[in-house]
């Protein structure tokens, strides 16, 4: 292969891999639609739900964004009569994962009195779709 053919293939697949990475950022953090899911308060270590809606925070112990999603959510709950924030740690439950569909940590799902799941959000959510989304229910 000519010394130029592999700068532009290198460059080529430079360029690709900005690209993919700009998308997969600007997705982050956006409210997606849950589709017809249902969470069992069972599956998490504490049953109690909020009275209003609860968020359901998927995580690992190996997750690095996990901590700062947490002392968000927290705060979030506390600022919001009726909310409650529940942590379940996927590294001691990974069938969890595949029963929720749940492909990275942190994932977060905003679920109604009766469990249903109203929205979820991949990585840290932002704070105006979180309001918006509790807004909803």
């Amino acid at each position: 292969m000519s010394p130029v053919l592999a700068g532009a293939v290198a460059a080529a697949l430079l360029v690709l891999a900005t690209i993919i990475g700009v998308v997969l950022r600007r997705r982050d953090g956006r409210r997606r639609d849950a589709g017809a899911l249902r969470f069992d308060p069972a599956d998490a270590a504490s049953a109690e739900l909020g009275s209003r809606a609860t968020l359901v925070q998927f995580s690992t112990e190996m997750c690095a964004r996990c901590p700062q999603v947490r002392r968000m959510l927290n705060a979030y709950a506390s600022d919001h009569d009726g909310l409650r924030h529940v942590e379940v740690d996927l590294t001691h439950r990974p069938d969890l994962s595949a029963r929720y569909k749940v492909l990275q940590t942190p994932t977060t799902f905003l679920i109604d009195g009766s469990g249903a799941v109203r929205a979820r959000f991949h990585g840290v959510p932002h704070r105006h779709a979180l309001t918006e989304a509790v807004a909803s229910v």
